[in-house]
């Protein structure tokens, strides 16, 4: 080990980040408006105010406040569980023969097993304080789904949860976190909605995505009084609470005088990626430092690397506002093979403005190679990681050994999102060698954005 330099880097209770940083503040070319559907034009908060709470309006329509407080409650909350460590894989590094010095923030030391929590007890909170009764939303993996219904039990309040089909059957025993802490899981797409029986109308037999799930848990909010609609990643609101991942990263590395040359994330709609980079990225926006900032998703799911940066719907079943956002279409539905929650059709608008104006870059990766990554680094690191932070491993692992090609002394930092415990049917179909690839093709992927709205 270097001299000085723990094996894990904890902040004290006083260095630990009091606000959230608003990466748009920084940005000149903000992220585009979400449009109303009906009228594409902006909206309002008037009309948001029927899906979404008050105070995550207000969050996700501000622009210009660099630095929002945290909420007393909220950051009580946080003490079960975080600063979570930045840790030294010393032990990857032995095993790569690299020179390159790799850390990664681990998210998994709570209950719900990743990132999810930052933003679930965030918006739990201000509808608690709003006095609603509960709460809906979608889920892919499940882990955005057991964060929120943990959030919710602590708070109070009832939680419904869509769950995309394909997770819900592959992984029982996230779905069961859920109902343990009260929460109301279903399939989706489902009979219990008109959008959910129109989707299962129009493609019988589908494993389902979260563009239907969002449909099915927004639909359900409109017909439940007292109750709002949360989401999970992509939104602006979402990205500004998991910021608190990058600040107890970068406050970790300036503890210790380390300057990242590299840092890592995996991408699905963006809030595990937008969470630990927006810090380092303010930095690049104000002219104070450079980073290459590499976003990871699946080659099943390649929105940033292949899709098309255009106003669409959030959702499959058209009813929620549109994004301008890297996209694949909001018909597109990944392939059910896909291990990973990365499965969103879009990526926050916010990330989406930022690569589009070069602050970052975008790789895809398929599956099988993941998991390969996934096992390398549990044998040497002692930490079964989640498939979506296995993404990440990937390209941290592949540019450590580009180092041991070259002789540079990189230091590489990459989120690993939580852990992997509730993915072991993936795990199994992997040691089984049944795991296989799935690449949409060009024609397929045209045919999704072939459908994408005409917006001027």
């Amino acid at each position: 080990m270097e001299k000085n330099i723990p094996y894990k880097i904890y902040l004290e209770e006083n260095e630990m980040p009091k606000q959230w940083y608003n990466v748009r503040a920084d940005m000149k070319n903000k992220p585009a408006p979400l449009l109303n559907p009906g009228t594409l034009q902006p909206m309002t908060a008037e009309e948001l105010a029927g899906v979404f709470c008050d105070e995550l309006i207000a969050q996700e329509l501000d622009n210009d406040t660099p630095y929002i407080a945290i909420p007393e409650e909220i950051l009580g909350f946080y003490k079960m569980y975080r600063p979570s460590p930045l840790v030294r894989a010393y032990c990857l590094e032995e095993k790569l023969q690299t020179p390159a010095k790799i850390y990664y923030k681990f998210e998994g030391n709570n209950t719900s097993g990743s990132h999810k929590l930052n933003s679930a007890i965030a918006q739990a909170y201000y509808a608690k304080k709003q006095g609603l009764k509960g709460v809906t939303t979608e889920t892919g993996a499940g882990q955005w789904g057991t964060a929120l219904s943990m959030a919710c039990a602590y708070l109070g309040l009832d939680c419904r949860v869509y769950m995309v089909k394909v997770s819900y059957e592959q992984k029982p025993f996230r779905r069961e976190v859920m109902r343990t802490y009260g929460a109301t899981v279903t399939p989706s797409p489902s009979d219990t909605t008109e959008v959910g029986r129109k989707i299962l109308a129009e493609h019988p037999g589908t494993t389902g995505s979260l563009g239907c799930a969002i449909s099915e848990a927004v639909e359900a909010e409109q017909k439940l009084d007292g109750y709002k609609y949360v989401l999970g990643s992509v939104l602006n609101q979402v990205l500004l609470h998991q910021t608190v991942i990058g600040l107890e990263t970068k406050a970790a590395l300036d503890k210790y005088g380390i300057k990242p040359d590299v840092i890592i994330g995996c991408a699905g709609g963006g809030s595990n990626l937008g969470g630990l980079v927006s810090p380092f990225i303010g930095e690049m926006l104000r002219g104070e430092n450079k980073y290459q900032i590499i976003a990871v998703e699946p080659a099943s799911c390649p929105s940033f690397t292949r899709g098309k940066f255009a106003y669409d719907f959030c959702d499959t079943g058209k009813v929620c506002p549109l994004a301008k956002m890297y996209t694949l279409g909001s018909n597109f539905i990944p392939s059910a093979n896909h291990a990973g929650g990365l499965r969103y059709h879009g990526m926050s608008p916010i990330l989406s403005q930022l690569y589009h104006d070069g602050y970052m870059e975008a790789r895809s990766v398929e599956q099988t190679a993941v998991f390969e990554a996934a096992t390398q680094f549990a044998r040497v690191e002692g930490i079964l990681p989640a498939p979506e932070s296995s993404h990440a491993i990937r390209v941290a692992i592949d540019e450590a050994l580009k180092c041991k090609e070259t002789g540079e002394e990189k230091t590489i930092v990459f989120g690993l999102t939580g852990t992997g415990y509730f993915d072991m049917v993936a795990y199994e179909k992997y040691n089984n060698g049944e795991m296989g690839d799935y690449i949409p093709t060009d024609e397929e992927l045209a045919k999704s954005l072939a459908e994408l709205p005409v917006v001027e």
